[in-house]
């Protein structure tokens, strides 16, 4: 019977334990994005009374935050520097809200991001210089913002990316020949922009490509005949650019309809 006690005991004092002992600073990080964004007038609120593995659209995996999904949530702000903070994070979809300001440089020192989704807000500012600091990442998607400048050098170290999907901002800039480092890339969205320049060839070796749309930018030159080596392609969109040649049959089968 004591040993019955002692142990009914025991659950008693270890039972606030099993509830998410999320560190100080990674509370602080994630309490900072709700009073950043309004989180009051979230579609979805947190209570931050309660645990943290309770709060809407937060993950916590041993006692640490390793996905925040507050998509369509009506968050109104900005993105706090101290996300840096969430060490273990892994996706982070801030998406169809109403973000404002820039996409702070300390996401950037989160080494286990795996996807960024911040599309259909009115981010501007550039993207960070350090993103390529990111090596697992495999998603980025930034469409229907208002983020400008040139494509950071670093964004071609992503060897690990698999969906870059940046299209309708105000990019400008042309696409490094270095883009023959993402070898993972599955889709490449830039339309509606401001690239100049032309296609790089070396698009051309991304052989696990399956979507390339480059609409409604400011390339020119030549079309390189090195995409008809895509094997992978479903979807390839580069109208309405100032090209000088026009697609070789074997390439402009692969064109969607207008």
């Amino acid at each position: 019977m004591k040993n019955k006690l002692l142990l009914l005991l025991f659950l008693v004092t270890i039972a606030p334990i099993t509830h998410s002992q999320v560190s100080d600073s990674e509370k602080n990080a994630l309490i900072d994005l709700y009073k950043s964004t309004n989180g009051d007038e979230w579609n979805v609120n947190w209570n931050l009374n309660e645990v943290i593995n309770s709060w809407h659209g937060v993950t916590v995996i041993n006692n640490t935050v390793t996905e925040i999904n507050l998509s369509m949530n009506n968050l109104n702000g900005t993105i706090p520097s101290s996300i840096g903070n969430l060490k273990s994070l892994q996706t982070l979809n801030l998406g169809f809200n109403n973000l404002n300001g820039v996409i702070p440089s300390e996401i950037t020192s989160i080494k286990s991001l795996v996807s960024i989704q911040l599309f259909m807000n009115q981010l501007e500012g550039s993207i960070p210089s350090t993103i390529g600091n990111l090596t697992n990442l495999k998603e980025l998607v930034l469409y229907n913002n208002f983020i400008s400048g040139n494509l950071p050098e670093s964004i071609y170290q992503l060897n690990q990316l698999e969906v870059l999907h940046i299209s309708s901002n105000n990019l400008s800039g042309s696409i490094s020949p270095y883009i023959v480092n993402l070898k993972n890339l599955k889709t490449l969205s830039a339309f509606d922009n401001s690239f100049s320049g032309d296609i790089p060839s070396q698009i051309g070796t991304l052989q696990n490509l399956k979507e390339l749309t480059l609409a409604n930018n400011l390339f020119e030159g030549e079309i390189p005949t090195e995409i008809s080596k895509l094997t992978k392609l479903e979807i390839l969109i580069l109208n309405n650019n100032n090209f000088i040649s026009e697609l070789n049959p074997i390439t402009q089968n692969t064109l969607m309809p207008q």
